[in-house]
């Protein structure tokens, strides 16, 4: 089984060819091919880590959908003043689905 820990969105990701992943919003288009950071690469009893060895190795995503996250509720309040501030946030993100594993 070949796998790899890619970069992706400020956080490490497990992937494999076929897996989809929810990463942060990334520049692009539906349809878009997107090249992601390899950190380590397992291919059967091979383990890969060096950075010249890395260099080598391309791991490449389709840009599937973009999509938001849950509502996240701000909520800021200072007792016996009248202050209350309510907000919202949901993160832009992006589903990527892992087409290939080069291990040059």
């Amino acid at each position: 089984m070949v796998y790899a820990i890619v970069k992706a969105g400020g956080r490490q990701e497990k992937v494999s060819v076929g897996d989809v992943i929810v990463v942060d919003r990334v520049p692009g288009e539906i349809g878009d091919t997107v090249d992601l950071t390899p950190l380590m690469l397992v291919d059967g009893e091979s383990i890969t880590t060096g950075a010249k060895d890395l260099a080598k190795v391309s791991v490449k995503a389709e840009i599937v959908a973009d999509a938001k996250g849950p509502k996240i509720s701000i909520v800021k309040y200072k007792n016996k003043t009248g202050y209350r501030k309510r907000m919202g946030h949901r993160q832009k993100l992006s589903r990527l689905k892992i087409t290939g594993i080069d291990n040059g």
